[in-house]
């Protein structure tokens, strides 16, 4: 991140950071000459060579709601090596990565957990990541960075929506993923598979820029979904953030209108898509039957010869047969709000009972 954008935040938020929290804040800040560096070469040795390189073909972009499954199906996807798809360590450092990804994978593994906080899955600078963290890094305007501020109201909450975006934030948006795009084409060259909860309700801006792109969406009971949500946001928020998170109604009415909004522009922006464009796939099926799911994505997108990663995929079935999703109970008052709120989602997509 550069340290425009680094203090950017800090000053939109007053500084306001919990004093325990100091040393991160101290830390980050003393790197920062080094990263403008750092994103200075790049752009030199690199900026011309980026702007230039066209994508390899359109993008496939994984959607759904946040603990959707989205990063199960994404992983799955990127175990084909005709594709490519941004890395953690991509997404957390997009403005030098070409200078110092090799390095860092190599000798900083130390550096990040083996596992995610909010559920045991694998974590490692290598492994494919949503492309929403580099767009925050880059300085896009993105609900994210509120992680950084617990205790403060939700920001940038309007981009979870194609139509929300003002034109200001939607070109630089815009611009910003496109480059993006283009620097993983440059050092890839291989089609892309992106994943990002928010790209949900950003359909028609991601159609506009890429007409050809396809899409996959997956849902999940929301029985499930809103607490490993709740989950997943607490859990973002005490470790990455800079103050103690304190309000947790507040963080259940964002998580409760959020998947209202995303949907809505959603089910909007996929109205005259073919079924050659865009599948649904349910989260249950996945987890059953991945390497059948999977199948029946490549066979209605006709995005490539299935068979050649078939043994890949039955090889990373049979090796988590073992793993144990979180388990989620609802007290019965939450669990009518929940099903009340989300009932257009839950009967679109066959929860309704």
């Amino acid at each position: 991140m550069p340290s425009k954008i680094w203090f950017r935040h800090l000053a939109r938020n007053r500084f306001q950071y919990d004093w325990n929290r100091f040393h991160i804040v101290l830390g980050v800040s003393c790197f920062m000459p080094g990263s403008d560096l750092l994103c200075l070469a790049q752009h030199l040795l690199f900026g011309k060579k980026i702007a230039a390189t066209p994508l390899v073909a359109p993008p496939l972009f994984v959607l759904g709601h946040w603990r959707s499954g989205t990063t199960l199906l994404h992983e799955l996807l990127t175990l084909d090596p005709k594709f490519a798809s941004p890395t953690t360590f991509e997404c957390f450092a997009p403005s030098h990565f070409l200078l110092t990804e090799d390095l860092v994978t190599r000798f900083g593994g130390w550096l990040i957990p083996n596992k995610r906080p909010m559920d045991n899955m694998k974590a490692g600078w290598a492994l494919p990541q949503e492309d929403e963290f580099a767009l925050m890094n880059l300085g896009a305007p993105t609900p994210y960075a509120h992680i950084m501020f617990p205790q403060h109201d939700f920001v940038d909450e309007n981009t979870l929506c194609s139509e929300g975006f003002s034109p200001e934030q939607l070109r630089e948006w815009k611009r910003l993923l496109d480059w993006f795009l283009r620097a993983l084409t440059y050092r890839t060259q291989k089609p892309l598979i992106l994943k990002s909860p928010p790209h949900t309700g950003r359909i028609q801006i991601l159609r506009e820029m890429y007409p050809d792109a396809k899409f996959i969406h997956i849902a999940r009971d929301p029985r499930k979904l809103y607490p490993s949500t709740m989950k997943l946001w607490k859990s973002l928020e005490a470790v990455q953030g800079l103050q103690r998170p304190t309000d947790h109604d507040r963080l259940s009415e964002f998580v409760l209108r959020s998947l209202q909004s995303m949907y809505q522009s959603f089910e909007k922006g996929r109205r005259d898509m073919s079924e050659s464009q865009i599948i649904d796939v349910r989260y249950e099926e996945l987890v059953a039957n991945p390497v059948e799911v999977v199948e029946r994505i490549y066979r209605q997108l006709d995005i490539g010869d299935f068979q050649s990663v078939r043994p890949a995929l039955m090889a990373r079935s049979d090796s988590e047969k073992e793993y144990q999703t979180n388990r989620f109970g609802l007290d019965p008052e939450v669990e009518q709000l929940v099903m009340t709120r989300w009932r257009d989602y839950a009967e679109r997509y066959g929860y309704g009972t």
